[in-house]
């Protein structure tokens, strides 16, 4: 019995140590598993401490951007935050809690005014909180004013389209549109019906729709008609200012009590200067878009160089005489022909006697070429013409004037055209003046990135693009 219960007593001892070590095992395991639990908890924590922070972050970035958008709207012109202009950012502002008032942030700006010739602020706004100075967010935004360069072709009268013709980009006139053509935008009148004039064929003088015509009707499904009419006063540049800004920085040529002038671009980024002695013989009459008959020259014979200069770094070129324009534009660049004030019977007229183009299309090169009254592409003009610029003809038209049975082959514009007055390349239909075959083609650089002191639309500012990180 001894023994018995010696060996009985060993393995109730034996199997109290194995429960022990089963509980040991079972704690271990579970406060493990605790360990892992609070682990995951503290990051799931940190991540969503970090989640909170980031988003406070980014909304404390972007009420830096809000911040200047506002400031832009009233202080147009201020890139440096209310500071001069010598002194650099970043710019940084505490940003308080709009419920409690307190500083809870702070956001850096650092703005990018707009090179010459652009309107496009760059605004780019750093943002963080006081809890995590190092969890930072940034906001990007480009904001433009819109030039009044938004139209292909912007008219303040009638226009015929005829069926050799194309458009590229948005089509405007205050009258009536007579469209044989094509295009690929809106074509937008702002009459609802008119009475169309001879000069704009069969069956006129007869009442039609806004639009009418012989277009595809791939093109008539862009016709718009009425809209609001456009204020072309609004367009015509500040002839004052410009002349202003061509004394001060730019370049200016008072009258030359010759011809007037003659202005060849060159790949460079420069500009050849002539005075023109004489213009050409030969040419027959013509007949301007009022018809009004011209028995003079519009192309120049002899000039005497005077000058090659760089393109003056505020891009203002003012002529008080005619000139002729030409050449390959390397640059930002406006020529504004003009005598003040403006006087119909003795205002100068602006020629393109030859190509005129830029030296690459990408938005580097910009040509606003201005007339005070008319913008003529002369007699002699080559039998394909391109013209890379945006044509203002302020009070007169773009046209080139009807000679009996001269006719050229095809003409390209690649900008845009703003006439007052009745504008043409070519006449009648068939065309039996002028260029068979004209292409306009919108520069949609000339949006935001205009050539210098093109006018701008009232709008404002407006927002091109925002990003984050």
């Amino acid at each position: 019995m001894k023994i018995f219960n010696f060996q009985f007593s060993i393995f109730k001892a034996s199997k109290k140590g194995s429960i022990l070590i089963y509980t040991v095992v079972i704690i271990f395991i579970l406060g493990m598993v605790m360990l892992g639990l609070l682990s995951y908890a503290a990051m799931e924590l940190r991540v969503t401490r970090s989640t909170v922070y980031r988003e406070q972050a980014f909304q404390v970035a972007e009420a830096g951007v809000n911040y200047y958008e506002w400031h832009l709207a009233n202080f147009p012109t201020d890139f440096w935050d209310g500071n001069a202009s010598t002194t650099p950012g970043p710019y940084v502002h505490n940003y308080a809690d709009p419920e409690t008032g307190v500083v809870i942030g702070k956001f850096s700006l650092t703005i990018t005014p707009p090179t010459v010739g652009s309107t496009v602020v760059i605004v780019q706004s750093s943002g963080w909180t006081l809890a995590a100075p190092n969890n930072d967010r940034t906001v990007t935004v480009r904001y433009g004013i819109p030039s009044l360069a938004q139209y292909a072709f912007l008219a303040n009268g009638d226009i015929w389209i005829g069926p050799t013709e194309n458009v590229s980009g948005q089509f405007f006139a205050n009258g009536g549109i007579r469209f044989d053509g094509t295009g690929n935008a809106p074509i937008m009148s702002a009459k609802q019906t008119y009475t169309c004039d001879d000069w704009q064929g069969s069956p006129c003088p007869y009442s039609e729709n806004g639009i009418w015509g012989a277009a595809p009707q791939s093109t008539q499904n862009f016709w718009q008609y009425p809209v609001p009419n456009t204020d072309f006063s609004a367009i015509t540049a500040n002839l004052s200012s410009m002349k202003t800004l061509a004394q001060s920085g730019g370049r200016y040529l008072a009258p030359s009590n010759k011809q007037g002038y003659s202005l060849v671009f060159q790949s460079n980024g420069t500009v050849d200067v002539y005075v023109v002695t004489s213009l050409a013989g030969g040419e027959p009459q013509g007949m301007d878009t009022n018809r009004v008959n011209h028995d003079e020259s519009t192309d120049y014979n002899n000039r005497t160089f005077l000058y090659n200069v760089a393109i003056p770094a505020n891009g203002i070129i003012y002529i008080e005489d005619n000139a002729w324009v030409e050449g390959t534009v390397k640059g930002r660049v406006m020529v504004a022909v003009a005598q003040l004030p403006y006087n119909s019977s003795t205002a100068p007229e602006l020629y393109i006697p030859s190509n005129l183009v830029y030296l690459a299309k990408d938005g580097t090169n910009s040509l606003g070429l201005i007339g005070q009254q008319d913008v003529i592409v002369t007699y002699n003009s080559p039998n394909n013409l391109e013209i890379d610029a945006a044509l203002i003809a302020q009070n007169g038209a773009a046209q080139r004037w009807y000679y009996n049975g001269n006719t050229k082959n095809s003409i390209t514009i690649y900008g845009s055209i703003a006439s007052n007055g009745t504008w043409t390349w070519s006449w009648n239909e068939p065309v039996n003046s002028g260029y068979v075959n004209t292409y306009t083609t919108y520069d949609s650089n000339l949006l935001y990135a205009p050539p210098p002191s093109f006018p701008l639309s009232s709008s404002g500012y407006q927002q091109i693009s925002w990003n984050s990180n």
